[in-house]
Order: structure tokens, then C-alpha cells, then sequence
């Protein structure tokens, strides 16, 4: 296990470019490791906030850390799993942030819609980001400023094509809303019921952010407290879309910044970034 510290340092573009594709085989390593549990007889215990922990989530944590250690020992990671070895916020300049098992209740409950998100924050603001999603064959990557793209996995075989969020809905046509499956709450409801005739797109884990990356949906709100790590790689991605990530007025968020226990109060994902409030 690697201790997150602080080393003030910034990564470049053309370094963080250079990552991108041992960082995706990293992360293909962690969903086949989480495929590999056997979901009817693994054990699952409750954290502190209630939420449930996996061996999968354990094991996807490990080959993450191990991997991160090889490749990129000068950069401190921060994981949901190892937060408890975590420094106390700011981390300044560069470091990783990861959710080893984004949507673990999806997972308990056998459906596909799990991810694992690796994201590379940069002075607050994450500038590369990958979400893999292994029960679909499917991944999300981009690094801002230079785009994103979706990959297909078969095997050892992947497809990788460009994507682009879509521009604003016109006037009259209906908002396509990525929503969560797993967790409601009264004013994201509410602010999507703002928008009339919008069809929800209930979906589970990050999954969410890669249907407003790739076009599939406008926007995904969530005006409820959520974790820097479950949105951080989701944040990159969308961006580097081409949409914009922003609070519930609009304005920017900030990771590894002071936030106490790394929450993000609210957030809205938007795929156009014109329509951002």
C-alpha cells in the first residue's frame, strides 16, 4: 500500500499524454480482476457511511496501487480504498485519484453498470481521465485539451473511436438526463423536472458521465454530496469531450482542494457547456 503525499509538483500535458495507455491497460487490469470474483459467494462488509466494500473492490485497489507504483511513483494517489492513509487536503500540483469499484451496489446486485475510475488531477482540476466499465466492454478516456475517445474491448482486441458531447437540446425537444439508479434525492429531481418533457436515462456508476461524453445524453446532475474520487475521472472525460463540469451555480469545482473528507456537495455534468447555469 502507497501513502498519498503531497509533492506540490505539476505534471505536463505531453507527460500525462504519454501515461494514457499504460493507465487504460492498468484499468483493464482492474475490471478483469473485479470479473473474476465470484459475486454469489464473495464477502461484503459495510463502511463507515454504510456503504458496502467488496473483495473486488479490494483487489481492483491493489493492482491499481501496484501499477501506479511502477509507472508513476513520483505522483501520490489518493483511492477510496486507502483514504485512510491519505494526508489532510490541499494536494497541491499533480496527483491520482481513483475509485477502484465505482458502483459496488450495482455489482452486489449482478448488474453491469460498475466501473472502475482513474482520474490524473493537476492543480486542482482533473486533466486526464479514464473510466472503465469491463461487464460492457467499454471505456472512457480522455485528456483535456486533446479530446476523448470510446473504446470497445473484445479480448485483447479494442476499437477506439472519438466522441463528442451534442450540442444544447432546441427549443422543444426533450432533454436526454442521465440519472442514477442507485441515488435520488429531492433537488436534483426537482431541477430536472425544470425541464419539460425530460426523458431520464437511469443508469448506474460513471457510466452516467460517459453517455454525456459520447452524445448519448445532455446532462447529469447530482445536487446531493458525492466523493472527489466517484467523479473526478467523469470530470476529464466530459471535459475533454467538450462539455463542462460545474457546481449548481455554475461555478467551477476544485479537487484535493480542503474539502473535508474529499465531498463534493453538488454537481451538474453539462454536455453543452453554452447551457451551463
Amino acid at each position: 500500500m502507497i501513502e498519498a503525499r503531497s509533492s506540490g509538483r505539476t505534471i505536463d500535458r505531453e507527460r500525462a499524454a504519454a501515461l494514457m495507455e499504460p493507465l487504460t491497460d492498468l484499468v483493464i487490469q482492474a475490471g478483469a480482476a473485479i470479473i473474476a470474483v465470484n459475486r454469489s459467494a464473495m464477502t461484503i462488509e459495510g463502511k463507515v457511511d454504510g456503504s458496502p466494500v467488496t473483495e473486488a473492490d479490494i483487489a481492483s485497489d491493489r493492482i491499481i496501487a501496484e501499477g501506479l507504483s511502477r509507472l508513476a511513483p513520483e505522483w501520490p494517489a489518493l483511492s477510496e480504498e486507502r483514504v485512510h492513509l491519505a494526508k489532510a487536503p490541499p494536494y497541491n500540483g499533480s496527483f491520482f485519484l481513483i475509485d477502484p469499484l465505482d458502483g459496488t451496489k450495482e455489482f452486489v446486485a449482478g448488474r453491469g453498470e460498475f466501473t472502475v475510475n482513474l482520474a490524473l488531477v493537476s492543480n486542482g482540476t482533473p486533466l486526464l481521465g479514464i473510466i472503465g466499465a469491463p461487464a460492457l466492454g467499454l471505456i472512457w478516456r480522455g485528456l483535456v485539451g486533446q479530446g476523448a475517445e470510446r473504446l470497445t474491448t473484445d479480448g485483447p482486441t479494442r476499437t477506439a473511436e472519438p466522441i463528442h458531447t451534442r450540442s444544447i437540446p432546441k427549443p422543444g425537444a426533450s432533454w436526454i438526463v442521465a440519472v442514477s439508479r442507485s441515488h435520488g434525492d429531492a433537488r436534483t429531481e426537482a431541477f430536472i423536472d425544470a425541464r419539460p418533457g425530460a426523458v431520464r436515462q437511469m443508469l448506474g456508476s460513471a457510466v452516467k458521465f460517459g453517455r454525456v461524453a459520447e452524445g448519448g445524453a445532455d446532462i447529469y446532475p447530482r445536487l446531493a454530496p458525492t466523493s472527489e474520487w466517484d467523479i473526478a475521472a467523469g470530470h476529464a472525460v466530459v471535459t475533454a469531450a467538450g462539455g463542462r463540469i460545474t457546481d449548481g451555480r455554475g461555478g467551477e469545482l476544485h479537487f484535493g482542494q480542503g474539502s473535508e473528507g474529499f465531498i463534493v456537495p453538488e454537481f451538474i455534468a453539462w454536455g453543452d457547456p453554452s447551457a451551463a447555469c
